[in-house]
């Protein structure tokens, strides 16, 4: 029943991040004291293979995860992969301090409908003791996580279509948590204690606010940078394709600027606004001290200044490899180009150092 979604793990993992539109796939390793992104690729999904962050097609998807992983060079065959958060129940519960883990996953095993709203035979579950419970030290905080079986099933599939061994399930929300170790020292002030990492993918953005360091918030809403392509491709009455390419390269014509990019981005910044709103409303907290815009659009140019601007609080665009070394078999440029977008590929492969 339990699923390896905490499970730790001393080899060498790849991190594949399977989104709605792309595999990414990375693989780091520590060199010198310091982290190297050993390889990196990406791969273009075919199109509804992945459709609102589910596996629709388990061959399409394991052939794009064999491309990138002919495509990076890698030569680890062990892969962490993600669910998406919105995927998963987790829930707080309190246990003997004294239980090994085999009794608390017997225990959790007795007692798992009173947390879990489905049939238990159609769950995969998972757990991971925090820590002692403050102020009573016969007891520790357990961090249990489910999921529908089949979620975790049609990743594993796909990977192992792909050629690779699937070694770790993890939570996405865990790998922005973990990939947030590489952006602090980014940030700016003295005093920066609340962020919020608001991820901008093709089809969904995904808001998730940490408080020294832990996660304490996630919200996802659908929105993404599929609508500035089908703008393009409405307005200039091109393809999808060729839209997509032209959004990355350019050559659109003069009115693109002010007629479509900008008052797109005015549409990034209200759903950001909007995220955080969402945030205030449901907590103690009515403001965050840095804003980090992370997934491929949040690459558009000016982007982290309008945010900024507008909302009145400090933001900047993701980059996990700003201080890490890269290997000889990596395109620097691409990786550069993608970085924002790679967060969750990174705290997957982070799980290598586990």
């Amino acid at each position: 029943m339990l699923a390896n979604l905490f499970k730790k793990k001393n080899k060498a993992v790849l991190g594949v991040d399977i989104s709605s539109t792309s595999i990414k796939i990375i693989e780091l390793a520590e060199q010198n004291g310091r982290m190297q992104v050993e390889a990196y690729a990406s791969e273009p999904l075919p199109e509804n293979s992945v459709v609102e962050q589910t596996i629709t097609d388990t061959e399409a998807v394991g052939g794009a995860i064999k491309k990138a992983l002919l495509r990076s060079r890698s030569s680890v065959k062990r892969a962490a992969v993600a669910v998406a958060g919105s995927a998963v129940i987790t829930k707080s519960i309190q246990m003997g301090a004294g239980l090994s883990d085999d009794e608390m996953e017997q225990q959790i095993t007795l007692e798992a409908d009173q947390y879990i709203p489905y049939p238990l035979e159609e769950v995969a579950m998972d757990f991971e003791v925090q820590g002692p419970v403050e102020g009573d030290d016969q007891r520790v905080d357990v961090l249990l996580a489910a999921c529908r079986k089949e979620t975790v099933e049609y990743r594993e599939d796909s990977i192992v279509i792909g050629g690779i061994e699937s070694a770790v399930v993890d939570v996405e929300a865990f790998c922005i948590e973990r990939a947030f170790q590489l952006l602090e020292s980014q940030l700016e002030g003295d005093q920066v204690d609340t962020v919020a990492i608001i991820d901008i993918g093709a089809t969904m953005t995904t808001l998730n606010v940490l408080n020294e360091g832990r996660i304490i918030y996630t919200r996802e809403q659908m929105f993404g940078g599929q609508q500035l392509t089908e703008e393009i491709q409405r307005r200039y009455g091109i393809s999808a394709q060729e839209a997509a390419k032209a959004k990355l390269e350019g050559g659109l014509p003069d009115d693109y600027e002010t007629e479509i990019l900008m008052p797109f981005k005015e549409s990034v910044v209200q759903q950001v606004s909007r995220s955080l709103q969402f945030f205030y409303s449901s907590s103690q907290f009515n403001d965050v001290d840095y804003v980090i815009l992370a997934g491929g659009t949040s690459s558009l140019e000016g982007l982290a200044q309008l945010v900024q601007d507008k909302i009145g609080t400090p933001a900047i665009i993701a980059n996990p490899f700003a201080n890490m070394t890269l290997g000889a078999k990596v395109n620097a440029q691409l990786l550069a180009n993608d970085a924002p977008g790679l967060l969750v590929s990174c705290g997957l492969a982070m799980r290598s150092f586990d």
